[in-house]
């Protein structure tokens, strides 16, 4: 019995040794993929390679507009401006560097983008978004209800709760949380794109999360 007791410990530790190498293995090729693409990219926009502009667009062809949306509030200036974050990918493509990874720098282009627009145009909401008040109170875009492709594909009550708690929030906890949760951005690479320290980001961060649970007890009541 003793015997057989060890040998299923050893085939068990032999299991645990096995899914962990394998891990690490996954681990590898992944960050090797992702090398190899980024590597791709940067000699794609060098050479101005209007197939690698196509596969690019299509793939960011709901993100991008749907991060530009949360930081204009309207989807006429969202399309442009996603159009005229392709025409920068184009003209800067010799300035990408393959150690970044690419939605990245593009979300730094369509953010810089957007915050000349609103410059221009709206210089409440860029106040609100580049200068958050210190209490975290919410200082809200104008209340623009402007269907985006995000709104078109989101459907349910409670897809509706959700947005309706997160167009509340302070516009700098927003953005945080949109590229934190909706684009997958990790903290380092959200520090990138918006350009503020990392110790910023967890703060919007946390603060964000904190008044987006509130606002949200307040929608189901």
């Amino acid at each position: 019995m003793a015997v057989g007791v060890s040998d299923k410990k050893l085939r068990l530790f032999g299991l645990v040794l096995r899914i962990a190498f394998r891990m690490e293995n996954s681990l590898y090729l992944f960050v090797n993929s992702m090398e190899q693409q980024t590597r791709e990219i940067a000699r794609g926009l060098r050479q101005r390679d209007p197939d690698l502009l196509d596969e690019l667009i299509g793939r960011y062809q709901y993100r991008l507009p749907r991060y530009l949306w949360t930081l204009t509030g309207n989807r006429e200036t969202a399309e442009d401006l996603f159009q005229e974050t392709w025409i920068r990918v184009l003209e800067k493509g010799h300035q990408y560097n393959p150690r970044w990874r690419f939605e990245t720098w593009l979300f730094s282009i369509a953010r810089n983008l957007a915050i000349d627009r609103l410059r221009q145009r709206q210089p409440e909401s860029l106040d609100a978004l580049l200068n958050p008040g210190e209490d975290g109170a919410a200082q809200e875009f104008p209340d623009r209800h402007t269907a985006t492709p995000y709104d078109s594909a989101a459907a349910g009550e409670q897809t509706e709760r959700i947005k309706g708690a997160l167009l509340r929030l302070p516009p700098d906890a927003r953005e945080v949380l949109v590229l934190r949760f909706q684009e997958d951005l990790n903290l380092t690479e959200i520090a990138e794109v918006i350009r503020t320290p990392l110790s910023t980001v967890k703060s919007r961060l946390y603060r964000g999360l904190e008044a987006f649970r509130k606002l949200f007890e307040e929608e189901q009541a």
